[in-house]
């Protein structure tokens, strides 16, 4: 969970948001695409919900018992706009992002002091819905009944939320993300991404190369593509024609001032050849790649509907160490899919002990209503799946230790990101995503430094910088 933090907004801002935002780098893109909407009505970003008039939850949906999650807060939300309103004064509180789409009417009839709920294609109507909601207050304070207290925005609506979405303010340290692609047409059966997201959407060429420059302008020089399946982007191009992502990967790279570019996240169905070539042919697209398997097992992939096998994974991987034999990899797993066994658990374990990830992110199988695993029968023990989860993250942990400790003695680029918890401490990334610790002037956050690594550890490398400011090659 990360909170959008504010910052100098000027004198003349008199209101105050606060953004909560749960799961994915998408998220995190679209609370601040929020605030960029809020901006013109007054909205300046506020550090505590203590200090907000308005509060956004941007939830997630993606695991078990997330949209509770949402409703613990929202109750002490309900507390703090009691407070408020007792005081004389208001506390507008909003749900956005998949729980929101997922749960709709649910949420409101739970939870009554909600006033806004908004779906992730809908949030560019955020300054529509805030009056509606305004209004909808005034005549409930006035003794008007009314059929329902809250403002709803779930519909997918013909045109792309991003036409109607303000020009990106702002880069964090040196880096942004950059939405390029929507939705997922797949449909594997544990997941609830087409139900909340919809259907596949590409940003057309020149918006998304457009933003890229915004960016740049505004100071960023690591761009990170979003989607849900980034690498199935088809962007129609000023000509009419078709982009993949390697043909926006390499236009991108042109750009004076794009020192590293990354995506995620991706399906192994869509690793087409001039994608994996781009990794071998771009400087600035980076060493690393997440890449979701999900499972070892042919019979367990064909249930989930990954439309892939593991020979085809395999394959993909040799590949792009091929043209990058350099590249760190990352993945999603489940285990106790419904139906595993202990053979098909194996296969898991064998795929994780070939490849060797330098990091991923594991989970135990949740039913998520209205998704088709939901009603697979064959479900497995929650105690065999908590013993798997813990002998996969073994390994996974096992080989993320080994791949950090591997760099130690090397010297890299590190683009500084924040100041550490100790004085004096300054935090950054490596090409392959790590993250690296070093005494630094916090004058370097936001730019790319060579660090001689010296000490790896289990999630992070410590190092010392050797070198000023690292110039990218024209």
């Amino acid at each position: 969970m990360k909170d959008v933090r504010t910052g100098s907004e000027g004198q003349c801002q008199r209101k105050r948001v606060f953004i909560r935002t749960y799961g994915c780098q998408m998220n995190v893109y679209d609370s601040d695409r929020m605030a960029d909407v809020l901006r013109p009505l007054g909205y300046a970003l506020a550090d505590t919900p203590e200090q907000a008039d308005l509060v956004v939850l941007n939830t997630c949906h993606i695991r078990e018992h997330a949209s509770e999650k949402v409703y613990s807060e929202l109750g002490r939300l309900r507390d703090a706009k009691a407070e408020r309103r007792a005081e004389g004064g208001d506390l507008t509180i909003a749900v956005a992002g998949c729980v929101a789409q997922a749960e709709g009417e649910e949420i409101v009839k739970r939870q009554p002091a909600v006033d806004i709920v908004v779906g992730p294609q809908a949030y560019h109507r955020l300054p529509e819905l805030l009056a509606e909601a305004a209004r909808k207050s005034a005549l409930l304070r006035a003794g008007k009944r009314l059929p329902g207290a809250g403002v709803l925005d779930t519909e997918f609506p013909a045109e792309s939320k991003f036409d109607h979405l303000p020009s990106p303010q702002g880069v964090r340290a040196g880096s942004a993300f950059l939405s390029i692609q929507e939705g997922c047409d797949k449909f594997c059966t544990f997941c609830v991404v087409p139900y909340t997201r919809g259907a596949e959407y590409s940003r057309p060429v020149s918006a998304v190369l457009a933003e890229a420059r915004q960016l740049v302008e505004a100071g960023a020089i690591e761009l990170t593509l979003l989607g849900q399946n980034v690498n199935a982007y088809h962007g129609e191009a000023p000509d009419g024609s078709t982009w993949s992502l390697a043909r926006l990967i390499r236009e991108l790279a042109e750009i004076e001032g794009v020192a590293r570019l990354r995506y995620t996240t991706s399906h192994p169905r869509d690793m087409d050849d001039d994608l994996i070539r781009a990794h071998g042919d771009v400087p600035q697209l980076m060493p690393y790649l997440h890449l979701p398997v999900q499972s070892g097992s042919d019979r367990i992939l064909e249930a989930m509907n990954r439309r892939h096998g593991r020979d085809l994974f395999l394959g993909i991987v040799d590949r792009l160490r091929g043209v990058r034999p350099d590249l760190a990899l990352s993945s999603d797993f489940i285990v106790g899919f419904p139906g595993e066994s202990d053979a098909d658990f194996d296969d898991t374990m064998r795929l994780i002990d070939q490849v060797g990830f330098a990091s991923a992110f594991s989970f135990k199988y949740s039913r998520r209503p209205g998704t088709p695993g939901a009603a697979l029968q064959d479900q497995v023990p929650e105690s065999v799946k908590s013993a798997r989860l813990a002998a996969l993250q073994a390994l996974l942990g096992r080989q993320a230790r080994e791949f950090n400790t591997s760099k130690v003695g090397a010297t890299v680029p590190v683009l500084f990101a924040e100041a550490g918890r100790k004085p004096g401490q300054i935090i950054g990334k490596t090409p392959w995503l790590q993250s690296v610790y070093a005494e630094g002037n916090p004058r370097l956050i936001g730019r790319i430094v060579d660090v001689r690594l010296i000490e790896g550890h289990p999630n992070s490398l410590a190092g010392e910088i050797v070198t000023g400011p690292y110039e990218v090659a024209a």
